[in-house]
């Protein structure tokens, strides 16, 4: 299980950010992943310059948004439980993980005008992973109540960047297939393989702190 990040040091998080913006080009959303940010850790990033940040579990979000509030953008990045989307709608800009049927069903009850969401595509047929097979995707787009912008998607786990990058050349595919936009794809060790192959969302942790 992974640890709790400490220690944070802005100037650290600040250099690392601008060198992968500088790789990842304008065009590309990074987001720190705080699942393992205390909250009152989160100031080093805001200190640091970032903007965007995503959340994995909705008692942090809550806590980390009622306290640091318009200092960042929030998305939803986590397994997305279905009893959790009332609280979880209103609270982001972005939901990256909506993966099942039950959730659209809470999504239709209670969504708001500018709800927005990433459907997260299961390519390796991994069991152990959440998201939809690329064969039912299409049928599950239509029925989704909410604005669809884009796909996400986590390659089997792997220490060789290159093994991701065909299920990011994958993913790409399935976007244009469905005419989407987005595609929140590849982390702290595969960020540069997805950005070569279409990210327009990467999602940071460790590679980013440290």
């Amino acid at each position: 299980m992974a640890e709790l990040v400490t220690d944070l040091d802005p100037a650290v998080i600040r250099g690392n950010l601008e060198l992968v913006r500088e790789r990842a080009g304008a065009g590309v959303e990074i987001l720190a992943a705080t699942k393992y940010v205390p909250l009152e850790e989160m100031g080093a990033l805001a200190e640091a310059g970032v903007t965007l940040v995503g959340e994995n579990r909705l008692q942090d979000l809550e806590a980390k948004r009622e306290r640091w509030g318009d200092a960042f953008a929030w998305d939803f990045i986590g397994a997305l439980q279905s009893r959790k989307v009332k609280r979880i709608v209103p609270a982001v800009r972005l939901i990256h993980s909506l993966a099942s049927d039950s959730a659209l069903d809470q999504l239709e009850r209670h969504r708001q005008a500018d709800t927005e969401v990433l459907v997260q595509v299961n390519l390796a047929g991994e069991e152990s992973k959440s998201g939809i097979a690329p064969a039912a995707l299409e049928d599950f787009i239509a029925r989704c109540p909410v604005r669809v912008s884009g796909l996400m998607t986590m390659p089997p786990a792997t220490d060789d960047p290159e093994a991701s990058r065909p299920y990011f050349a994958r993913l790409a595919e399935l976007a244009a297939e469905q005419g989407l936009e987005r595609l929140s794809m590849g982390t702290s060790q595969d960020w540069t393989a997805a950005v070569e192959e279409g990210a327009t969302i990467i999602r940071l942790g460790s590679g980013l702190y440290r």
